[in-house]
């Protein structure tokens, strides 16, 4: 693994909270939430509520940094200290002086893949990992994170020799506990977990987990009632043949119980 960073970048006197997942996972609605909360996500964002500051830097880092830290490596110590200065100008970017708040952050899906390098950056970082089925992510027209980054996170038989649906949730799998065991074992109270189908659920029940977490006194029943509208695609895996499935679910049965969707 990627050693973390030893001089954390000092831009604030306050940690951020970054909202991550794999992509299409249902990170937009807990953005909304956070923005009800207090939390200023800035505004130069698309419509999916992503800091657009922050594209071309993940653009350019997470396969190096993700193929170093998947193989057991560790980019230089250039290296890394060229993309905490290039962190740092997106951030800037991103947050100007003149616009600083107390409760502050990003929303960008792609951050769960440099959760350990923020972690090194903001000792007080606070995450919100949400995530969603790995069959339902597999079988999803939207694989733009397999586009980009499968060659740095999967090997070169997986990629190779998988169909896209398999290479998806191996992706999906690896990501997803590489992010839970970092929040887990390094942000303990500021790591927080979200399935996309309990949100769709329990509507009001998880949006007050998700508003407790951020500190906020506001009602969640309102802003569930608002903001959470569970999309047709929920549940898609259950449409396409059982044994298609049950290959997937071999691929990846130790995460899919990890994250409560096998028994």
């Amino acid at each position: 693994m990627v050693e973390y960073a030893k001089r954390p970048i000092a831009v604030t006197a306050s940690a951020p909270l970054v909202i991550g997942a794999t992509g299409g996972s249902g990170t937009r609605v807990v953005a909304r939430i956070a923005r009800h909360a207090g939390y200023d996500l800035g505004r130069n964002v698309n419509s999916a509520e992503d800091a657009l500051e922050f594209y071309s830097f993940h653009d350019k880092w997470i396969n190096r940094y993700v193929g170093a830290e998947c193989h057991g490596g560790r980019l230089s110590d250039a290296q890394l200290g060229r993309m905490k200065l290039e962190f740092q100008s997106a951030l800037d970017r991103y947050r100007p002086s003149s616009s600083q708040s107390a409760q502050w952050g990003w929303k960008a899906p792609r951050t769960i893949y440099l959760l350990s390098f923020l972690c090194g950056q903001f000792p007080d970082l606070k995450f919100i990992h949400i995530i969603r089925d790995g069959r339902d992510m597999a079988l999803s027209g939207n694989q733009n994170q397999l586009n980009k980054h499968g060659a740095a996170v999967l090997s070169w038989p997986e990629r190779l020799f998988r169909s896209r649906a398999e290479r998806s949730i191996l992706l999906w799998e690896r990501v997803n506990l590489h992010a839970a065991e970092l929040g887990e074992s390094k942000l303990n109270q500021n790591y927080l977990r979200v399935r996309f189908e309990d949100l769709c659920a329990n509507p009001v029940e998880i949006t007050a987990r998700v508003v407790n977490f951020l500190g906020a006194r506001i009602d969640p029943e309102s802003i569930a009632r608002a903001e959470i509208s569970p999309p047709s695609t929920l549940q898609r895996w259950r449409t396409y043949p059982p044994m298609l499935i049950a290959k997937l679910e071999r691929l990846s049965a130790n995460s899919l119980r990890k994250f409560g969707y096998l028994a």
